[in-house]
């Protein structure tokens, strides 16, 4: 058989500088053999000592091809971020360093191509993110020294680059003390490099001869670095005079800017540019230091400019002109709307409505806004509050800007119809996308500053939007594009104008209407009504209305209408899930139209081809079989026939396949024991996610588990060989102490219910399984130690129900063998000597509190069940004491000690009856270590009987002995099989079937014959009884 394989070079190659020059020209090399074989030898020299100062010689050497030089300076930038800290194993030596260092500053000043400089820049801006100060002191200093001197454009050029990527670094670290290096250094730099841009600003407007294209790229490098250490440079800016002047220098730049760009200029692209990074520098002081933005000079003006611009933006937006071709070129591909991607005059709206909702927040989220820390900042804060309620968030401002957003850009545009026409899967994507996408979406950033205007002055904006609403809110009315606007407000402000709409007449005597009609155009509209519902669905439509709402949906989802394309119907089928999720809904109103909605959904997913969107309609689904329950069987097939394919297009999309795992989690919940057909199919799936090795199981074992669980609790009796098969990974979950151990802990109970002789038999998993627990007693938390515990005793039970007396007498000796019981005894005993102990003495218990209760409810199951497989597997796992070879009556008295002393710690009832049992139980063994202790088991039986009467009448009375017959599940509600388990279990425990009077007295009148009679019970026992105990415990009238 042939063998293909490729010979790659090893760590023969010796490494010198002309070896390494040589062996970048094979890694850049077309031929691939010599590309394998070079890539191969650079990974192997990473960890050599002076690779990284050769490929920075190699990226000097300009005598060297670009490509080359390239691929040298690319190296050495990834090569820092694996081995320039100092911890790194194989870091990059001290040497190496030094020399580097010392030639980073020359090697990007005379550097003459652009993707070169920047690669260095970025090298040099890693290096001072782990250097300085402490080993790099004049990182900084040596860049501002080179901007003072008089030097060359290029070199101007290349410091400024450079300055800006190391800003960059040190202002987006996350260590405090990164930060606070910067904002040491801050003041220089900005005192030198607002020299630098002042200076180039005004070299570039006022020449009208030469070329001025370099003056603003420099002064645009400039305002770069600047605009980062405005904001990171300073705790606050308002204080410094330096930020102010150039803060004020700003604004003066903004506007003259402004007019060369309407004048026209020959590098009006560059100019864009540097408004766009005023504009930035503006609304980051607006966001990150709010108070400092308020009170600079002529801030609240600066907002209202902008605000000016974002109109005049709008006016060209939603003009008729613009909605009529809007409208028309709806169905046409290219309609001269080529200029409309995003323009400087789109982008500098866009920072407008972010300056204003940053302002919005100033007044109305100041706790989320403002960082004060003293009594200067918190002056600040109120005077910064003050200023921009009452100049700038006047009730007329915001009413014009609420005017505007509505009329102007929620309007869609020509490039918005086309895009739906040819891209509709990824147009309605880009809609529906939530997250920090906003910040740079017009229309998103519109409906969120809206949102803020409507929560915030509902009583300036409800009654004029209402009134805008009632003019278009009828079927006659064919101004689509303004009415989807207007339809857009009312759904953003649901929360708000809910109280003064009556939706439910809406939806009645317009909607219904609307989401027929096909006009062209139309389906704009019904995409709108699709997401209306959505946002009122959970704030205010009536049950009367619901079956409309789900007949709207159905309609919009039917694709044989051509009114609905795949952006209507996409739309409908996110916003369906809002509809089913609603705490109103009902499933017998769903059911009539459940049939054709989940067809044309599953249709729907075959149709389109975006990953996100099939994970989006899927999601519905899966929310539609949650909430209908067992009445989604009559569908199941036909959801879960989709799946398999769905599994396989997925790939490595893990998203995918997690939505896929949790569909068929809720099937199975849903359809309880009908789901059994599913088993099988899954299996193999839910074993690919848990064994060990898997590629999958980073990803999919949350989901897969659920699944799993699901399955158990779903799966009647006898359970198959592939549920049963599955049981041991559960213990290897135990191992890996990930974030599934409380779940695996939970399944481990549905199996040992679900089948108890494959997990407890002699030749079952009972002694893995045990063994697996072991490790976690003690270790776990609270609540997954109680798990551990409880399973324990689930053990025990089924141990007792399936071979009696003999097999928890096995599964004590387990319990010592696998060393589980000697660790729990050991923690007893650790909290007995605590309790010992007082004063400054005093030792700190191991166990206490629910643990401990946990730990001897372990103790009482096994006395229940073997007296004598108790007592002997106890004299075995004692821990060792002083003097040794101890007998079992003295490791008995310390246990019962402290068993007595916990008692009144315990508040549960049904666990207080179980000790109570298990104590009294031990009376059997007629020996001196329970019968010295008569008196608190006196006392232990007063207070439990007591409780458990409910009847001071009934002598006999037991409040926790139920009749397991006459339990059953809710009425008309059909059951998981492991609910029916679940009670039954629950049900024949001997805390639920025994008679705690009657055991009382039947354990002490077997004490009293075996220590031979009344008289010398009373003689050596209960002489050493209190009366006060005594007479308590007579009033009980048991004996």
């Amino acid at each position: 058989m042939p063998s293909f394989s490729i010979e790659v070079a090893g760590e023969a190659s010796p490494l010198t500088e002309r070896q390494l020059v040589n062996t970048l020209t094979s890694a850049a090399s077309r031929d691939t053999y010599l590309r394998v074989t070079g890539t191969a030898q650079l990974r192997t020299w990473e960890k050599s000592a002076g690779y990284y100062q050769h490929l920075q010689s190699a990226y000097l050497d300009q005598r060297l091809p670009v490509e080359i030089r390239y691929l040298a300076i690319i190296q050495l930038k990834n090569g820092i971020d694996k081995y320039w800290r100092k911890t790194a194993s194989n870091a990059v030596s001290k040497e190496d360093k030094n020399a580097i260092r010392s030639r980073l500053l020359s090697s990007i000043l005379n550097e003459g191509e652009n993707g070169l400089a920047v690669q260095n820049a970025l090298v040099i801006a890693k290096i001072a993110r782990f250097e300085y100060p402490h080993d790099w002191p004049d990182a900084l200093t040596s860049l501002t020294d080179v901007l003072r001197s008089q030097i060359p454009p290029l070199q101007l050029a290349r410091a400024l680059l450079a300055l800006l990527h190391i800003v960059k670094e040190l202002s987006t670290g996350r260590l405090q003390r990164t930060r606070q290096n910067l904002q040491a250094a801050t003041p220089e730099i900005v005192h030198v490099l607002g020299n630098v841009y002042a200076a180039t600003t005004e070299s570039w407007r006022y020449n009208t001869t030469g070329d001025t294209r370099p003056q603003i790229q420099q002064g645009l490098l400039a305002m770069k670095v600047l605009r980062r250490l405005l904001i990171a440079g300073y705790e606050h800016p308002k204080r410094n005079t330096e930020v102010v002047a150039l803060w004020q220098l700003t604004q003066e730049h903004l506007g003259a800017f402004i007019q060369i760009q309407k004048a026209g200029h020959p590098h009006a692209d560059l100019i864009e540019k540097q408004m766009l990074q005023l504009a930035k520098l503006h609304h980051e002081m607006a966001r990150d230091h709010p108070a400092a933005f308020a009170l600079l000079p002529n801030s609240v003006p600066l907002v209202r400019a902008y605000w000016d611009m974002a109109k005049d933006f709008g006016s060209v937006l939603g003009s008729k002109e613009a909605v009529t071709s809007a409208m028309s070129s709806a169905t046409i591909g290219m309609d001269g709307d080529a200029d409309e991607d995003k323009s400087g005059q789109e982008k500098l709206a866009l920072k407008a409505l972010l300056i204003i909702r940053a302002c919005i927040k100033m007044v109305h989220s100041p706790a989320q806004t403002f960082k004060y820390r003293t009594a200067d900042d918190k002056q600040e804060k109120s005077q910064a509050t003050a200023l921009i309620r009452q100049d700038l968030l006047t009730m007329e401002f915001v009413q014009e800007v609420m005017e505007v957003l509505i009329m102007m850009f929620f309007v869609f545009r020509a490039s918005d119809l086309r895009e739906w026409d040819e891209e509709p899967e990824e147009w309605e994507k880009r809609e529906e996308g939530e997250g920090d996408d906003w910040e740079f979406s017009l229309r998103s950033c519109s409906e969120k500053l809206f949102l803020d205007l409507a929560i915030n002055y509902k009583d300036v904006l409800v009654q004029p939007l209402l009134q805008v609403f009632y003019s278009v809110a009828s079927p006659e009315n064919e101004n689509i594009l303004f009415k989807d606007s207007v339809y857009t407000a009312i759904g953003l402000a649901a929360p708000v104008v809910h109280e003064h709409l009556d939706f439910d007449a809406f939806i009645r005597d317009v909607l219904i209407t609307e989401v027929q009609k096909s006009k062209p155009g139309h389906n704009i509209i019904r995409r709108r009504a699709a997401i209306i519902l959505g946002q009122w669905i959970s704030i205010k439509v009536s049950d009367t209305s619901r079956p409309a709402v789900y007949q709207i949906f159905q309609h919009l989802l039917n694709k044989a209408d051509g009114m609905n394309d795949q952006v209507v119907r996409v739309t409908a089928g996110r916003q369906l899930k809002n509809i089913c999720e609603s705490w109103e809904f009902q499933s017998d109103q769903f059911m009539p139209h459940a049939n054709n909605i989940l067809t044309h959904l599953m249709q729907l997913i075959d149709e389109v081809e975006l990953t996100e969107t099939r994970m989006a309609l899927l999601n519905t689904i899966s929310v539609i079989v949650e909430n209908l329950d067992h009445k989604v069987v009559p569908f199941a097939d036909g959801i879960i026939s989709m799946l398999p394919s769905l599994w396989e297009a997925s790939g490595d999309e893990h998203l995918m396949k997690q939505a896929i795992l949790t569909i068929l989690t809720r099937l199975v919940t849903a359809m309880k024991e009908d789901s059994l057909p599913v088993h099988n199919m899954v299996f193999p799936i839910i074993r690919g996610a848990v064994e060990p090795g898997s590629d999958t199981k980073l990803y999919l074992l949350d989901d897969a588990m659920d699944l799993w669980a699901s399955l158990i609790a779903q799966t009647p009796e006898p359970a198959s060989e592939e549920a049963l098969a599955l049981a041991p990974y559960l213990f290897l979950i135990y191992e890996s102490g990930s974030d599934n151990l409380r779940k695996a802990l939970e399944m481990t109970e549905s199996y040992l219910l679900l089948a108890p002789t494959h997990m407890v038999s002699d030749n079952g998993l009972r002694r893995p399984m045990l063994d697996a627990l072991r490790p976690l007693i003690g270790n776990a938390h609270a609540s997954a130690n109680g798990l551990v515990c409880n399973l324990v005793e689930v053990v025990v039970r089924k141990v007792q129900k399936l071979g009696g007396e003999a097999a928890v007498t096995q599964t004590a000796d387990d319990l010592v063998h696998v060393g589980f019981l000697q660790k729990l005894l050991y923690m007893l005993r650790g909290s007995w000597i605590a309790h010992c102990t007082t004063g400054p003495n005093r030792k700190e218990a191991p166990v206490d509190g629910i643990v401990e209760t946990d730990y001897f409810s372990i103790l009482a199951r096994l006395i229940l069940g073997s007296l004598s497989g108790f007592c002997q597997a106890f004299d075995i796992a004692a821990p060792p004491v002083d003097p040794p070879h101890q007998n079992l009556d003295s490791h008995m008295r310390w246990l019962l000690e402290e068993w007595f002393s916990h008692f009144e710690n315990i508040g549960d009832p049904s666990r207080r009856k179980l000790m109570c049992l298990a104590l009294t139980k031990l009376l059997e063994t007629n020996q001196p270590f329970i019968l010295s202790n008569l008196q608190s088991l006196m006392t232990v039986w007063t207070d439990v009987i007591t409780e458990l009467r409910e009847d001071e009448a009934d002598r006999n009375g037991d409040s926790l002995v139920h009749d397991a017959a006459a339990e059953t599940g809710y009425d008309g509600v059909k059951e998981a099989v492991e609910d029916v388990r679940r009670r039954e279990f629950l049900y024949e425990d001997v805390v639920h079937t025994t008679n705690m009077p009657a055991f009382v007295k039947g354990c002490l009148e077997t004490a009293i014959a075996g220590v031979g009679g009344e008289a010398r019970f009373r003689e050596e026992w209960l002489v050493n009884v209190d009366r006060d105990v005594l007479d308590g415990f007579a009033k009980l009238g048991i004996m």
